[in-house]
């Protein structure tokens, strides 16, 4: 999707999945099994990524056929070319705009998305348009304010050691980040039978620098503000997080990721 700051990129497939891609792929079956669709319709997984939620839907409910659909086509290339299914297909697209009928998908999902988008009422209402009458629209997005600690706990220390870190955290940034947030969103969508649950995943990290590293890829809002920092400035925050994080008796990191799930039908 198209960002406002530069640290919000996401173009790069391998750079996400140890970072983010590892614990979506956890949150997508919860999500989904929450969902519980039928088999043998059509999917559409809109912001698909590196294919996460699309893998998951492949593997856990039988579709007929699932359409990804990312703003990235670095995105749709990796997610085309690790998930060779003929039940799947890819295209780049803006999720405000999709280049699709109306009423022409049975399931619209998307996951870790919609913050990003610029304008998430105009895609929300995209999505409402292109699902078929009695079909389900429904997201997940980060408690980036709460519960989604790897990176809440990146975003406290990186604020108080430098005030611009402020500016750059998603739990700030973000209102959507909280269920009456989605419920409304979908609500002025027209979608009905609105609700939203939380979904809670363990993030285990086998040591500090299985948590750390991923933070060294460059893209997104957390990446990007540690590829900006001087050498100086990114060890003491490394430092920073080391001191903080709780490590078990062999030096592991156990934390906890919650998303944020809301779903609706169309008339």
């Amino acid at each position: 999707m198209s960002m406002t700051p530069a640290e919000d990129a996401w173009i790069a497939g391998d750079a996400y999945e140890p970072f983010i891609g590892r614990w979506s792929r956890l949150v997508a079956r919860e999500f989904l099994a929450w969902l519980a669709a039928p088999p043998n319709i059509c999917w559409l997984d809109i912001g698909c990524g590196t294919g996460a939620l699309t893998a998951a839907i492949l593997a856990d409910t039988a579709p007929a056929l699932v359409c990804g659909v990312d703003a990235s086509p670095s995105y749709v290339a990796h997610a085309r070319n690790v998930l060779s299914d003929r039940r799947a297909a890819f295209a780049a697209a803006d999720a405000r705009w999709l280049p699709l009928r109306s009423a022409s998908a049975d399931v619209i999902v998307s996951g870790l998305v919609l913050n990003f988008v610029p304008d998430a009422g105009l895609a929300v209402a995209e999505l409402a348009r292109v699902v078929r009458a009695g079909g389900t629209v429904a997201v997940y997005v980060w408690d980036y304010a709460g519960d989604m600690q790897m990176l809440r706990r990146f975003w406290d220390a990186a604020a108080s050691q430098d005030d611009r870190a402020r500016a750059l955290d998603e739990g700030e940034r973000f209102p959507l980040c909280h269920p009456r947030a989605l419920e409304a969103l979908f609500e002025a969508a027209g979608l009905r039978q609105v609700e939203s649950r939380a979904i809670d995943v363990p993030t285990h990290f086998r040591d500090f620098e299985d948590y750390w590293t991923p933070f060294l890829g460059g893209q997104g809002p957390a990446p990007g503000y540690v590829a900006s920092l001087s050498e100086s400035r990114r060890v003491q925050l490394r430092e920073r997080l080391r001191s903080e994080l709780p490590p078990g008796s062999d030096g592991s990191i156990e934390l906890q990721a919650r998303a944020w799930a809301v779903r609706g039908m169309r008339n």
